[in-house]
């Protein structure tokens, strides 16, 4: 199903037949570097478990760019036990999550994943009504950091310790973009 489009980006709902793009992928040692890292590529068992889950809310998507697959979107609601570990406890906010990853490292800095990003915020403001939409990228991770700032995120949280990576936890930020300070009327594409 498609979620999102702008005259070159589609943001479309993750098919089983993505399941080699996704292998791929994530056996890059480049792209694990910063997704999932090096040591955890991840074979079709591993796919399945990540990414195919059915029972979760999770929706998860496919990237392309041109009409061509270029990587990996999903977003979701913050549950309650991020909510509490966040900070936003005491908010009857709508607070939606996401993580990505452009898996085709010939598309990195062009630009791409800040229209991911605004496109993403796009949708998730103006249809699913999210007061705040939240990512966790580690602290080392200064070009997402930077996109992320450029798209109208704002550092609120240090995360110490917070995410294994490559056999260490890693510090993170709590990076969040909040409808109420932004009063935001960003409309780039086509909303499905």
């Amino acid at each position: 199903m498609l979620v999102y489009q702008t005259d070159a980006l589609t943001i479309r709902e993750l098919e089983h037949s993505d399941k080699n793009l996704l292998i791929s992928w994530l056996n890059d040692p480049l792209v694990l570097t910063y997704y999932a890292g090096r040591d955890c590529p991840h074979d079709e068992d591993l796919i399945d478990e990540h990414f195919y889950k059915e029972e979760d809310s999770v929706v998860r998507c496919l990237i392309e760019y041109e009409n061509r697959p270029i990587g990996y979107i999903q977003f979701y609601e913050i549950e309650e036990e991020e909510r509490l570990e966040y900070g936003y406890s005491n908010t009857n906010e709508k607070i939606y999550g996401t993580d990505q990853f452009i898996g085709e490292t010939a598309y990195w800095n062009k630009g791409i994943g800040k229209l991911l990003v605004r496109s993403m915020l796009d949708y998730l403001l103006n249809v699913h009504k999210v007061d705040r939409v939240v990512m966790d990228p580690q602290q080392w991770n200064i070009r997402a950091i930077s996109c992320y700032e450029r798209c109208g995120f704002t550092k609120v949280k240090e995360l110490p310790a917070h995410e294994m990576h490559e056999g260490e936890l890693r510090d993170c930020w709590l990076v969040e973009y909040s409808r109420i300070t932004k009063r935001s009327n960003m409309r780039v594409g086509k909303i499905y």
